[in-house]
């Protein structure tokens, strides 16, 4: 059995409770008696890309379990790579994978820089299809920007573009159980390429729906409602289950 952790959009710098929000999740994290196999964390680390915001959240993202960070539209690749992974500053596709005894994970940036629609790259294509053709483990693809509707008019008109090159990489394959993407501050489940796609519940704030009074951002973003983590497990009969925690 593989148990994922899945947090999304801690946005460090957003608010003077963001760093606050996304220790509370990490602290719950490593107090839970049982271990999970991987924290999945699928992006907007920073808000504004400073390297300041990098370091409290290079603080924060710690844990006894194997931790994996992926930027999105808010991150800035440099300084993400500097700070945070420790590498060169460089402004191409930040993908990491992250590999363990029973499961690969995928870390692919579907960032565009300066703009806040996401895109998979044919740099980013290419790195994937060499993860999924290297191993016979199952490969759980991550990334920020979620390639379907969710039926937010403001987010949906900033998701993944060009999804469609992604299905086709996918097509045939057996050995990816989920697709896990964040971008939404709400939890959500719904399916991409005959798969599940999983999306993290935001941290430092939540999206309100249209039925809900959310038409635009502006009346949207709800910063009182508490962190929403996932926790997706893939069984030994390979099927896949999600639950949604809420972390005071």
């Amino acid at each position: 059995m593989i148990v994922i952790a899945h947090l999304s959009d801690i946005h460090i710098g957003a608010t003077p409770q963001s760093a606050g929000r996304a220790d509370a999740v990490m602290r719950y994290l490593d107090a839970m008696p049982g271990d999970v196999d991987a924290v999945l964390v699928t992006g907007d680390i920073a808000d504004h890309g400073l390297a300041e915001e990098y370091e409290t959240a290079a603080k924060l993202l710690t844990s006894r379990h194997p931790v994996l960070v992926g930027p999105g539209n808010h991150d800035v690749r440099a300084e993400f790579r500097r700070v945070l992974l420790g590498d060169e500053a460089a402004d191409g596709p930040v993908n990491q994978v992250l590999r363990t005894p029973g499961a690969v994970f995928a870390m692919c940036d579907s960032s565009i820089p300066g703009q806040d629609p996401g895109d998979l790259d044919d740099e980013t294509l290419t790195w994937l299809e060499g993860v999924l053709d290297g191993t016979d483990l199952p490969v759980f693809v991550a990334f920020h920007h979620p390639p379907v509707p969710l039926h937010s008019a403001p987010l949906d008109a900033i998701r993944l573009r060009r999804a469609e090159r992604l299905e086709a990489l996918l097509a045939g394959r057996t050995g990816v159980p989920a697709i896990l993407v964040g971008h939404a501050h709400m939890a959500a489940a719904t399916t991409f390429a005959g798969r599940p796609l999983l999306v993290g519940g935001g941290v430092v704030s939540t999206l309100k729906l249209p039925w809900e009074g959310g038409e635009s951002f502006a009346d949207s973003v709800d910063y009182e409602l508490p962190p929403v983590i996932a926790f997706h497990v893939l069984d030994d009969a390979g099927r896949m289950t999600t639950h949604y925690r809420v972390v005071p």
